[in-house]
């Protein structure tokens, strides 16, 4: 396989590469492997039966082949059109290969995926005071495009960091539901970045629904910059510098349409954010590998090295090991939460002809009402109360205007 030609077969035509180099087998554990036509170990399935005895079975062509692509996943170009059931088992054999522990072709084995599956690769994630991975696999949270709920809270994102743009990004601008940014150190300078591609050219958190800003120094005047998102129903601004009163009610019906919730909404509840999808053990192998990174390493430098290793060790370790950010008390915490949200449909509609009813009981305070033909609200030319009743009952017209509410 070293010197000789690899040719591909690619819509119906071959092509020969050249510049492909495949990954080399395994070294022969034994003397006996050293003929390249006998069959390699990992080829094999070993088991015991009954007895105690050794057998073994060969693996499917399919299972060779899988790991054959597994091993070259760097050189594939496309996922795009194989089967769903294909897609997954690839994933899961490129996941027990370690492929997306390796920084050099992590990134690219994911946005294949990606690409070709959305969200079922990753639907869901949460990263809740894990800023320490954020960080070191920035680039492969960004391949994530289909993502319906991001969880960020307590990661220490600041108002300028480069994961804003991944955020308002035509690729999420669809798909992202959810996004919990709560506890960031943002301020309404940070808003204000955030926001800005949606504000000024139109595009990004298109979906937005639920929209958690919690424990940042954010003030009535970052309001404003959230008009921008066209389906936001609901906000939490508890622990920021707005203060529970009318102004607020008054400014949150008027700018976003949102009312006070008097009890705390059970979609803010952390226990609702998962992971979920198929990269999920590959989030888990990432926080793994970090904490046992020192555990794996061999320190071979020099003493300069080893202090900045046994540093970032200590610092790995400090990170995984800290609690999450607490408030002062359980009940402090909920009467210092702030949940708005939008009504529904339905209450709006009863509201309405609620509404409505009763302004059809004082007709007279009403100047957009139709005024019946014996009707009049001057007080100094009343009829007789036997033709005020009259003149109150409704005609046909008014029964199908009620009806059609």
């Amino acid at each position: 396989m070293d010197n000789s030609t690899i040719y591909v077969r690619e819509r119906g035509s071959l092509r020969r590469v050249s510049d492909i180099v495949l990954a080399q087998p395994k070294p022969a554990l034994s003397c006996r492997r050293t003929n390249p036509f006998v069959p390699r170990k990992e080829h094999f399935i070993f088991t015991y039966n009954e007895e105690g005895s050794l057998r073994y079975t060969t693996k499917s062509l399919f299972d060779i082949t899988l790991l054959f692509v597994v091993d070259n996943i760097h050189h594939v170009d496309s996922l795009i059109g194989f089967p769903e059931q294909i897609g997954d088992k690839l994933f899961v054999a490129a996941e027990e290969n370690r492929v997306f522990l390796n920084p050099e072709i992590s990134s690219k084995a994911l946005q294949l995926f990606s690409d070709a599956y959305g969200g079922m690769v990753l639907e869901s994630l949460c990263l809740r005071n894990r800023f320490p991975l954020l960080h070191e696999r920035m680039d492969e949270i960004k391949t994530f495009h289909s993502l319906k709920s991001l969880d960020l809270f307590g990661c220490k994102l600041g108002d300028n960091h480069e994961l804003f743009q991944h955020l308002t990004s035509t690729s999420l601008a669809s798909s992202l539901i959810q996004l919990f940014i709560g506890s960031n150190s943002l301020s309404d300078a940070g808003l204000q970045r955030l926001t800005a591609p949606i504000r000024m050219m139109h595009k990004g958190l298109d979906s937005l629904q639920l929209l958690d800003i919690s424990y940042n120094n954010i003030s009535e005047r970052a309001l404003g910059y959230l008009t921008c998102l066209p389906k936001l129903a609901n906000l939490d601004v508890s622990g920021t510098s707005l203060k529970l009163g009318t102004e607020l009610k008054a400014t949150m019906s008027n700018l976003l349409g949102l009312i006070y919730s008097e009890k705390p909404l059970d979609t803010f509840e952390h226990s609702r954010c998962k992971t979920e999808g198929w990269a999920e053990q590959v989030v888990n192998q990432w926080e793994m590998n970090s904490s046992q990174m020192p555990k794996q390493k061999k320190v071979e430098e020099s003493r300069i090295s080893a202090l900045r290793f046994f540093g970032r060790q200590k610092f790995v370790r400090t990170v995984l090991n800290a609690r999450p950010l607490t408030h002062k008390s359980t009940e402090e915490d909920k009467s210092e939460r702030l949940h708005f949200y939008r009504l529904a449909n339905s209450d709006v509609r009863e509201k309405q002809v609620s509404s409505r009813a009763n302004d059809l009981e004082t007709p007279c305070h009403d100047p957009r009402k139709r005024r019946l033909q014996s009707e009049t609200c001057d007080t100094s030319h009343e009829s007789p109360l036997g033709k005020r009743s009259s003149s109150l009952t409704l005609t046909a017209e008014d029964i199908d205007l009620l009806n059609s509410y």
